[in-house]
């Protein structure tokens, strides 16, 4: 016999004669009840970030990770349509596509688009209702010249002529199908129903896009592309020390100026009830209603959170256990609150249902948003959107660029210092009695403005049932 054969002889002979057999002590195994077995809290510390001020005034937030030889980085400027002229609408969003696409001063297009595509880097940009915001991801041995390009993209785009009447088509296009999507109806209408005369609430048109030059583009880009207006995120495989040093090159010669940025107005607070109807012949309607809500520095901010999450956040709320799981009216609905960075947000509710159930899914909404108003809600409803929350928050750190850039747009947007760190806390304190209150305080469903696009010929009821109804017109952006 070989040494190995004996070997898995004697293998087997263990597992065959019982331990007590060779004088050893079987193990005692007790039996875990799993419903009175308890855990310790698992402790997290939110991470940081390395925070850095350039000559120049940027301010750069990074978080090394040396785990791949990667590097991504976002440049957040204070810029956005609410800044544009309302003659020119759409103009925020043209320059901030036309800054990457049209080249820089010193390198065409094409040039910039082979020489980026070589190394397998990428510069992106563009430009929001409240922020611009200029991308890199690079591989970190070709990150000093990525980074050079991405420099040159944010300081001195060419802007060129055919790559702006390239990009002004599209806008065109994209306007004259904006109406072949309900959803996108429902919540673009929804927006300017809410933010009526602000420029929240302005959507581009054929006539304002055509109406926008090349000089527009590059002035509106003069005027707040500055040094000082701009928040970096960086992470990856990279020194901070190091970086840093990239980073005073690449934006050499870019001196700070003082941003004048033009007034704009805070949106109307008066909320009044309204119903909208977008005809348009199909089978399932869509469904909005809303109305404005709060800013950031609501004090309140966690109780809403809480009440989002019992009212219209995951499957277990009382409107998705009611309309879908219930009465199975629709396959998704939700109510929340957007919190608002630089104004204040809006409080919106949604779904979409067959034609048929139109009104029988809005009294159904309207009602569970007003339930929230009229008694607590249960400690098992507070206990499990409050283990939710917590719970779910550890995955907002799962990568470092999420890191990085949560930690740059908290600055950007001027968030308290703890925001994060206190968190947790701050929801955990929230009682039922705290969610009743703010029920009571913010939710307002008899001044809901209520919007449908949908075929009313084939409605359950009218839509006149909740009010006046004003139609709107679906005219395709002209």
């Amino acid at each position: 016999m070989t040494i190995t054969q004996r070997f898995a002889l004697f293998l087997a002979f263990l597992v065959l004669v019982p331990l007590a057999a060779l004088g050893a002590e079987a193990p005692k195994t007790a039996k875990a009840d799993p419903r009175t077995m308890t855990f310790p809290q698992p402790d997290f510390e939110v991470p940081r970030t390395e925070r850095a001020v350039l000559k120049n005034g940027m301010v750069v937030h990074m978080l090394p990770d040396r785990e791949l030889p990667v590097v991504s980085l976002t440049a957040y400027v204070n810029v956005g349509s609410i800044y544009e002229p309302a003659d020119k609408a759409g103009l925020a969003g043209l320059t901030g596509a036309v800054m990457r696409s049209g080249g820089t001063r010193d390198m065409a297009p094409e040039a910039l688009d082979a020489e980026l595509e070589f190394m397998a880097s990428s510069v992106e940009g563009g430009i929001g209702s409240d922020a611009g915001n200029v991308s890199l991801a690079s591989l970190s041995r070709n990150l000093p010249r990525t980074l050079e390009l991405f420099a040159r993209v944010m300081m001195n785009p060419a802007f060129r002529e055919d790559r702006v009447t390239l990009a002004k088509n599209r806008t065109i296009e994209a306007i004259r199908r904006q109406n072949d999507d309900s959803k996108g109806i429902a919540d673009r209408e929804l927006q300017k129903a809410l933010y009526t005369g602000h420029p929240l609430g302005r959507f581009p048109t054929v006539a304002t896009v055509q109406s926008i030059t090349r000089d527009d583009l590059a002035a509106f880009h003069d005027r707040y592309f500055r040094p000082g207006n701009v928040v970096i995120a960086a992470a990856g495989d990279f020194d901070p020390k190091e970086l840093v040093k990239l980073l005073e090159k690449a934006f050499a010669g870019w001196k700070e100026e003082k941003v004048d940025f033009p007034p704009v107005a805070e949106p109307s607070r008066e909320m009044k009830p309204a119903v909208l109807l977008a005809r348009k012949e199909v089978n399932q309607s869509a469904i909005r209603m809303g109305h404005l809500g709060i800013d950031k520095n609501n004090p309140d901010l966690y109780a809403i959170r809480v009440m989002d999450y019992i009212l219209g956040g995951g499957f277990t709320s009382r409107l998705t256990t009611e309309i879908r799981s219930n009465q199975g009216l629709a396959y998704n609905v939700s109510a929340s609150f957007d919190v608002g960075r630089r104004f204040v947000g809006t409080f919106e509710a949604e779904t979409e249902t067959k034609s048929e159930s139109t009104a029988k899914a809005i009294g159904l909404m309207r009602d569970i948003i007003d339930g929230m108003r009229k008694e607590p809600v249960t400690d098992q409803e507070l206990n499990l959107a409050k283990e939710a929350i917590i719970n779910s928050f550890i995955f907002g750190f799962a990568r470092p660029d999420f890191i990085a850039n949560q930690r740059a747009r908290l600055e950007f947007y001027g968030y308290p210092d703890g925001y994060l760190e206190n968190y947790r806390a701050n929801i955990a304190r929230v009682t039922k009695e705290d969610i009743l209150r703010v029920a009571r305080t913010y939710l307002h469903p008899d001044r809901l403005t209520i919007l449908v696009v949908g075929d009313d010929k084939t409605f359950d009821k009218p839509l006149s049932t909740f009010g006046t109804v004003q139609e709107i017109k679906l005219e395709n952006g002209k």
